[in-house]
């Protein structure tokens, strides 16, 4: 695992400055503490900073080709090295390291911009051609790695792991974007090109990327695909039953491949089934015993450790745990920001960034269960809007809309902290048929009418012609065809998925270790998406195939347990003690000032969420983070904005 940056221009401004690109790469120390390199000539400067993982004497970067025409700074992992370098041989390529990056030089060197197809891993790639005066960026199949660029007017193009290498080095200065906010706001994140920076772009996932001449192009050169929406075949028990034998095999590769590493190795433990299905792998595969790393907090309804010390007595792991208070939570909240480089779209990122801490004491990598959701139909609001949408499709042929109506403004005259009128409002009774309506705007934290209430007269305005989701609608286009629950399964891998990736990387990258993902071995989420949907979603049992896969292999608590997510218990935080930091960072003098957000609209929000008629938990995450990250990069007060650790005297929580 490493950091990459790099400049490239066509030769109308002067020679790549060397002491900027060493400034972009010192940026990222902490993706590579093992080493670091820079290439430099007159039109080019490339960056790197290395995470010693495979072959790690040699494999420094950049490298060089043989005939020094190619040079490449690389971030990631080639699982299929092992059996590339081979067949490499057999054509005549002489190897100078076991490095996976050189595999990445060799093949580029034969098939060029299709080099993509033939690696089986995560990467964020940058090759320059120094002939041709052409720079080659890629990025893996789901976005497990980060890769920003910025395209300037001048026609130089800027790249970068992360955004503030780019801030570093001049490419842009750190202004809002703000056709991303509605975005951020509905989504937790940007979910596509965008970012939350003026000027910046992440570079899409399963794209190729190319700069000639100050102009640079897009490749798609890989997606997913479903079958069209028709009735599947009816599957015998004893085509199931070989078909879950499949997913095994399959599942049980993409784990074996992901324990290439000539350092030691882990896994994280939730004691969901994602995780544990892993260490159950992982513990058959290698000879000792697996090291497991854990995170909980003390408060009871955020401790979910019992399951994690299930799962390791039941593999015989080497079990680690930590435990975070709320003031390590919010001590470490500025910093991660700065890490994350923009607002922390989940809690869960600060315990996810204590348990890396804990595992690199231990380990270089770790596994982890990321996209299991998106692909196996693990999230809850999948069987939801499945229901609301087959449920809403009758009511509307069945019940007049004159009656369809009286009952929706019924429910929504009764209390706001109703438990019955909130459950309600989320279903076909109160929604419109579109997705919009039942699956976006249900399931976001500002939805489009929210946001109407939330912001500013100005910001509204200024805001209105910005879709908050025109990167999911982008998505739909392309599998139209298929059922609707793969079309949110496909929705949500371009998208959501991004963010929760990035939040992996980041996280564990600020403690100098490296994630893999053996869920997103693409063509295990191929085989996948290619089964009928019943194997998936199989009535209220979400990940039918995974749990069936693992039903003699694990405890029976862990196989039967709802979907949890990482509980984090800010909401109780801000109803107590932590009070004081919404009154500086939702509704004080400087968050207000901004005129960003209606004024009375956000302290009522506080208000609801500490009287305990609503739960805004999430909203007011949000917004609190929006304005810490506005702090750190667009008020240029850096990771040492530290919050505060008690109210001051003047402060309504004190």
């Amino acid at each position: 695992m490493c950091g990459i940056c790099g400049v490239v221009h066509s030769g109308n401004l002067v020679n790549v400055d060397e002491t900027l690109v060493v400034r972009m790469r010192e940026t990222m120390v902490h993706r590579g503490p093992d080493g670091a390199g820079c290439f430099v000539d007159d039109r080019a400067g490339l960056g790197h900073r290395r995470l010693s993982i495979v072959d790690v004497a040699h494999g420094q970067q950049p490298m060089y080709s043989a005939s020094g025409r190619y040079v490449l700074v690389y971030n990631g992992e080639i699982f299929n090295h092992p059996e590339l370098q081979p067949d490499l041989e057999r054509q005549g390529v002489v190897y100078r390291t076991r490095s996976d990056t050189e595999t990445v030089l060799h093949l580029f060197e034969r098939h060029g911009d299709s080099a993509v197809s033939h690696m089986r891993g995560m990467f964020a790639i940058a090759i320059w051609d120094r002939d041709q005066k052409r720079l080659w960026l890629a990025r893996d199949r789901f976005g497990v790695k980060p890769l920003y660029y910025a395209h300037r007017p001048d026609g130089s193009l800027w790249f970068a792991s992360e955004i503030k290498a780019l801030l570093a080095g001049g490419a842009v200065r750190a202004a809002i974007n703000p056709s991303a906010v509605p975005d951020f706001l509905a989504n937790h994140a940007p979910s596509g090109e965008e970012t939350l920076f003026e000027g910046v772009r992440r570079l899409p996932a399963g794209h190729t990327l190319t700069w000639q001449d100050d102009k640079i192009s897009l490749r798609r050169y890989w997606d997913l695909a479903f079958p069209d929406d028709a009735p599947g075949e009816e599957l015998s028990p004893a085509r199931e039953k070989a078909l879950v034998e499949e997913y095994t095999e399959r599942f049980t590769e993409a784990v074996r491949m992901r324990l290439m590493s000539d350092v030691p190795l882990g896994v994280f433990l939730s004691g969901g089934i994602d995780s544990a299905a892993i260490t159950s792998v992982m513990s058959g595969l290698i000879s000792e015993p697996v090291k497991s790393f854990s995170v909980a907090f003390a408060e009871r309804e955020a401790n979910e450790l019992s399951y994690a010390r299930m799962v390791a007595s039941h593999c015989n792991t080497d079990h680690h745990e930590v435990m975070l208070s709320a003031e390590d939570f919010f001590k470490s909240l500025a910093r991660l920001v700065w890490h994350e480089d923009e607002p922390i779209a989940h809690p869960s990122s600060i315990a996810l960034n204590a348990v890396s801490e804990l595992a690199a004491k231990h380990v270089k990598v770790v596994l982890t269960g990321e996209g299991s959701d998106e692909t196996l139909a693990g999230y809850n609001r999948y069987r939801v809007t499945v229901y609301n949408a087959r449920a809403g499709a009758l009511y509307e042929r069945v019940i007049p809309r004159a009656l369809r109506g009286a009952v929706a403004s019924g429910i929504r005259t009764l209390p706001s902290g109703l438990r019955l009128r909130q459950r309600a409002e989320r279903t076909f009774l109160t929604r419109g048929a579109d997705l919009d309506d039942l699956y976006f705007d249900n399931f976001a934290v500002f939805g489009r009418q929210a946001q109407a209430g939330m912001l500013s007269r100005d910001a509204r305005e200024r805001l209105a012609a910005h879709s908050p989701y025109g990167a999911y609608h982008d998505a739909l286009a392309r599998v139209s065809k298929a059922s609707l629950l793969d079309q949110l399964l496909y929705a949500d891998t371009k998208t959501y998925l991004q963010e929760l990736l990035m939040k992996q990387d980041q996280m564990s990258m600020a403690a100098s270790i490296e994630s893999r993902v053996p869920f997103l071995d693409h063509p295990l989420v191929e085989w996948v998406s290619a089964l009928p949907q019943t194997l998936k979603l199989r009535g209220v049992t979400t990940k039918w195939i995974l749990r069936e896969s693992m039903k003699h292999r694990l405890p029976a608590p862990i196989l039967d347990r709802r979907k949890m997510g990482f509980p984090v218990p800010v909401g109780a935080w801000f109803r107590g003690p932590w009070r004081f930091l919404l009154d500086e960072y939702v509704t004080g003098a400087r968050a207000l000032d901004r005129g960003m957000f209606d004024h009375a609209a956000l302290r009522r929000l506080v208000l609801e969420h500490v009287a305990g008629t609503r739960d805004h938990s999430e909203r007011l995450w949000a917004l609190l983070t929006f304005e810490v990250w506005q702090r750190v990069f667009i008020d240029g007060e850096g990771p040492g904005a530290a919050l505060p650790m008690s109210a001051p005297a003047h402060s309504s929580a004190a």
